[in-house]
């Protein structure tokens, strides 16, 4: 069966940053494996290119839609490329395939009667004459009461919105607040659809990560509704029907056609991909505010056509990677994006080591730049770079870059077993989608080689057989971490295998002797180098004035209210107990705004790093 892999599509109005990157590395990351193991795959990216997003852009930065589009593809590609990411089809939903693709799954669904009329209350800015799509709007969350949220989600709380919803919505270009007025758009009838769309989630979703099944039944529980898929905007794929000449497409719906729209871009053989459901796993990779649109909204665009669609069969979401203990954010520009990374001068193989083993597969994790230098220092410096560097070293300085004769006793043969027991969980782990763990296995190798170099003193043994055999066993389980890392490091597992002066290297290539007696190995050379404590405060400094913004020197924390007690000496003070890493005590003349009711239980945003 051959694997056809989707990361999901990137917005082209930004600069992606480390939060984004992670779907898109872990696609690559699982591909690579799948080749590893001489499977059949093609993998699949691009931009999603339509919608309010692109216009706001476009209106913000004074360029044409297209032109900001071009602009962005260009930086999203040059970026990917760093990060040493590999696909097949990287592509546009701006595409003329995507449109030819996207008005054919249209026009079925209308013929089949899924599509549905109907009018809808939108905001609409009588300052410029137009309906405001959702990203032209902003205001106030309604069920977390933050104050920037967008028309279509709060990113504060994950809610999906409409922006009628928002309390105090003001228009996004001329800031001045809408009115609510009626427009007629298209549907796409979930409820019609849903006993299909049960059936093939019960026959699939055994493979799906925890998050997607969750979010995906919490949705049939409230009852699917019909959701509109048009926009009243000038960008994006035209509405072929009498009456609606002037809308597009909402994004959301052309969007995830994309995934087929790029491989029909690229290849001429896409139908045997998307048309064969027989014959291909789809597998999708995507971040957890992407659920619906994969689970529900996609498979329910395919079935609706009664064409045999290939339907996903896995998908694995990650959790949010939020920065510093606060969020990544494109519109609000906070966290280090890929060009940022790009100028730190580490390499894209230690940014894809961190970013894999803080893979958030079950909980939401952090990007912490003292985690970072850790990781680095410990893990990749002190256990992986140590085994290679010191194994290939003895090798270059005692047998004169050649690999020695072996006899194995009972010990080594124990060793060997043991990272053949690894090397199988690894190979499973790796199957099922569970990136990170798989990682951690491969580390573990590099820890038990260093223990078993140790236990060995090839630098010191005098019994020659017991020297030549540890280095010997030691160079293929180097070779065997330079075939396990790549999915993760594809440069330094090429760095490696060059120092072992071997080709490429397959999982067939796993788990025997390969390296034999008398092949010659190239000069050891260092794989990673130390962060030093400078280097990291430099960053931490560098990147935190782009969190914070025009407060460089202020340190914002969230803090949740634990106590409220009345100032013994002051008639207009509280004294709060918060919780923000630990306990900490706060006086604020709040009392004429809140009662102590009102404030106990709630979120606040402090200020951190003010002297008592």
């Amino acid at each position: 069966m051959k694997t056809l892999v989707t990361s999901a599509l990137p917005y082209v109005n930004n600069v992606p940053h480390l939060g984004n990157l992670m779907c898109v590395i872990s696609a690559d990351v699982y591909t690579r494996f799948l080749r590893l193991k001489n499977q059949e795959v093609i993998s699949v990216l691009g931009t999603d290119e339509h919608g309010t997003t692109t216009e706001t852009k476009a209106i913000e930065e004074g360029l044409t839609p297209k032109e900001v589009c071009d602009k962005y593809y260009k930086i999203h590609k040059e970026i990917y490329d760093w990060f040493e990411c590999e696909f097949d089809c990287f592509g546009r939903t701006s595409s003329k395939e995507n449109a030819e693709i996207t008005l054919d799954i249209f026009n079925k669904l209308h013929k089949n009667g899924y599509i549905t009329e109907g009018i809808i209350e939108q905001l609409y800015c009588e300052k410029d004459k137009r309906f405001l799509a959702d990203r032209f709007v902003e205001g106030t969350c309604p069920k977390c009461s933050y104050e920037n949220a967008r028309g279509d989600q709060c990113e504060n709380c994950g809610s999906l919105l409409n922006a009628t919803e928002l309390v105090n919505p003001k228009c996004k270009i001329c800031k001045s607040k809408p009115i609510v007025k009626q427009s007629n758009h298209l549907f796409i009838d979930l409820p019609k659809l849903e006993p299909e769309l049960k059936t093939w989630i019960s026959s699939v979703e055994s493979k799906w990560s925890d998050n997607a099944r969750t979010l995906t039944h919490a949705w049939f529980k409230e009852g699917l509704k019909q959701r509109c898929i048009t926009r009243d905007l000038k960008w994006g794929i035209q509405v072929p029907l009498k009456g609606f000449e002037n809308k597009v497409f909402y994004s959301w719906f052309d969007a995830p056609i994309g995934y087929i729209g790029i491989t029909k871009e690229c290849r001429k053989d896409w139908k045997d991909y998307w048309l064969n459901p027989k014959e291909i796993k789809l597998v999708q990779f995507m971040g957890k505010d992407n659920i619906p649109f994969h689970t529900i909204l996609f498979p329910a665009f395919l079935i609706g056509t009664k064409d045999n669609y290939t339907l996903m069969r896995e998908i694995s979401v990650n959790e949010f990677l939020n920065y510093e203990n606060g969020q990544f954010s494109k519109s609000r520009n906070l966290g280090v994006f890929g060009d940022d990374a790009k100028s730190t001068g580490i390499s894209a193989d230690v940014f894809r080591y961190y970013l894999m083993i803080n893979r958030p597969e079950k909980q939401d994790t952090e990007f912490l730049w003292s985690d970072f230098q850790k990781k680095n220092n410990t893990e990749l410096v002190a256990n992986l770079g140590n085994l290679v560097n010191r194994t290939l070293s003895f090798l270059n300085r005692f047998y004169d870059s050649t690999i020695p004769d072996i006899d194995l006793n009972a010990k080594d043969e124990e060793f060997l077993a043991e990272v053949k027991k690894l090397e199988t969980k690894i190979s499973e782990l790796a199957d099922s989608i569970s990136i990170k763990e798989a990682l951690k296995e491969i580390m573990r190798i590099a820890t038990i080689g260093n223990r078993y170099l140790q236990e060995n003193e090839p630098w010191k043994n005098p019994d020659e057989k017991r020297k030549s055999t540890c280095l010997n066993v030691l160079a293929n389980v180097v070779k065997d971490l330079s075939i396990l890392i790549f999915p993760y490091m594809p440069g330094v597992s090429a760095r490696m295998q060059m120092q072992l002066n071997i080709g490429q290297k397959k999982w067939d290539d796993l788990g025997n002797l390969s390296i034999k007696k008398n092949h010659k190995i190239n000069t050891a050379e260092i794989l990673f180098r130390k962060i030093e404590d400078e280097e990291i405060t430099s960053l931490q400094k560098e990147f935190s004035g782009k969190k914070k913004e025009n407060f460089a020197d202020v340190d914002l924390k969230t803090a949740k209210i634990i106590s409220v007690d009345d100032h013994p000496n002051a008639e207009s003070l509280y004294v709060l107990k918060v919780e923000c890493n630990g306990e900490r005590q706060l006086v604020a003349g709040l009392k004429k705004y809140y009662t102590k009711e009102e404030l106990l239980g709630k979120n606040i945003v402090i200020v951190a790093n003010l002297k008592p």
